[in-house]
């Protein structure tokens, strides 16, 4: 059986879910993969409210579509992130000029989550962590280690209630391995479950985009962390060496053709989803292939449209039968 293809609705938030659900369809999607922002979804009244969530499901169903996961992105952030002004615009406005009070409703989304998502009949939460210590990335001024130990032991502090709270529920809560997260590499994403004693809730939604510019191979990553891999996202990336652009973007706007790097729609950039699919299919992966549609040069609606159909090109089965099984007597 095809993976069902899914389109990620968080860069679609301006529009009603009403809307949007008739829009995916018509692209040829399978089902949304909700964002918690927008009118999409509101955790809060999901965890509380079985009415609200059969209310958004009919929505989905009305146009044909299902829903296999939902996603809390901009809650998760502030549980671990510096509070500031690229940020706290997450919560309402009426704690905006509090950092704690920013932090505390994040952390209590965060909390909530797995019941709404138990409510919405899903098994899955998508999401970002923050991170405290993403700005010593680059090692001067000179720091030590014990720096870096001290951030994934407030990660372990901060997000083990929450992921207890995702066990008792009986959901998956997947980090989107991406910059400015407590992982957003290979050897993050090891230390990351590392600081939490490899919690049986926490795991990882694979945007194979976000690891193109870094040079690591989703395929590699899929299989090594084979157990964890929750749900997938598909996304693309294009790396531009042009001996001027450089790997940390230089403060250049996303869509600007000098940026050493950019996201891309699926099939217009470097990730080889040959090798990514084989991969999936080795781990025994059967979730939605999840377009999270960014791509600052070309039509949105042109774009989602053609993912669906690139995500049914990409997507095939593992064979059952050895291909050589006939040349036996």
């Amino acid at each position: 059986m095809a993976r069902p293809v899914t389109l990620f609705t968080g860069q679609w938030a301006d529009l009603p879910l009403e809307v949007l659900a008739g829009k995916a369809k018509e692209f040829g999607y399978d089902g949304l993969e909700l964002a918690c922002w927008g009118d999409h979804l509101d955790i809060e009244r999901a965890a509380h409210d079985p009415a609200y969530c059969a209310h958004q499901r009919e929505i989905l169903s009305r146009h044909g579509l299902d829903c296999w996961a939902i996603s809390a992105h901009l809650q998760g952030q502030l549980v671990l992130d510096h509070i500031d002004e690229r940020n706290s615009g997450f919560a309402p406005a009426e704690l905006r000029h509090d950092p704690e009070a920013v932090r505390a409703w994040g952390t209590r989304q965060m909390m909530l989550a797995p019941l709404a998502a138990k409510n919405m009949g899903v098994k899955v939460v998508n999401g970002f962590t923050g991170s405290s210590i993403w700005h010593l990335l680059f090692p001067f001024p000179p720091q030590s280690q014990a720096l870096i130990d001290a951030g994934y032991a407030l990660f372990a502090e901060r997000w083990t209630p929450i992921l207890n709270e995702f066990s008792a529920n009986g959901i998956k809560f997947g980090l989107e391995v991406h910059p400015t997260e407590i992982a957003f590499d290979y050897y993050t994403a090891q230390a990351s479950l590392n600081a939490i004693n490899n919690h049986p809730a926490f795991g990882f939604n694979l945007d194979p985009s976000h690891f193109i510019p870094q040079g690591v191979d989703p395929a590699i990553f899929a299989r090594d962390f084979a157990d964890r891999i929750f749900h997938m996202h598909v996304k693309d990336a294009k790396v531009n060496r042009d001996g001027r652009s450089g790997s940390y973007g230089s403060f250049l706007s996303f869509g600007d053709h000098r940026r050493g790097w950019d996201f891309r729609s699926p099939g217009h950039g470097e990730v080889d989803f040959e090798s990514l699919v084989r991969a999936l299919n080795d781990i025994g992966y059967a979730g939605p292939l999840s377009v999270e549609w960014e791509d600052a040069g070309m039509d949105r609606e042109h774009g989602a449209r053609e993912a669906a159909a690139f995500c049914r090109k990409i997507d095939f089965r593992p064979s059952n039968l050895a291909f050589d099984a006939a040349f036996s007597r």
